[in-house]
């Protein structure tokens, strides 16, 4: 998602295939945020927030229109982890998605712990 366009090829698609919330992995972004896109989806991304911080891991959800005007708020839980609230049409209840990047096997025993335990 790093490269020029990538986002709206990536707005583009979910249009196509009828996606109301998408979850990205490895967006190799740097920082936390947001950002509307022209054609109305709202991106919400989440990575490292250190100053010259790699552009390694990090997470987003692109939301929809409808689904960004049902977006009760969202929060970051560093590079790996995102989670974000929405509205449902049943009064009182909420729905949850988490985006997540998980270690693979060979990554360091105690980042991959510390990952399970912000999960």
């Amino acid at each position: 998602m790093w490269e020029t366009g990538r986002v709206f090829q990536i707005a583009a698609e979910m249009r196509r295939y009828n996606l109301e919330v998408l979850g990205i992995s490895e967006t190799h972004w740097t920082q936390v945020g947001q950002q509307r896109l022209t054609s109305g989806e709202l991106l919400l991304y989440s990575s490292h927030e250190e100053e010259n911080a790699p552009h390694t891991q990090g997470v987003a959800l692109m939301l929809s229109k409808q689904a960004k005007n049902a977006l009760i708020g969202w929060e970051s839980h560093g590079p790996r982890i995102i989670k974000a609230s929405f509205k449902t049409k049943k009064e009182g209840i909420s729905m949850n998605i988490i985006q997540c990047y998980a270690s693979t096997n060979y990554y360091n025993e105690d980042a991959k712990d510390q990952f399970h335990n912000t999960l």
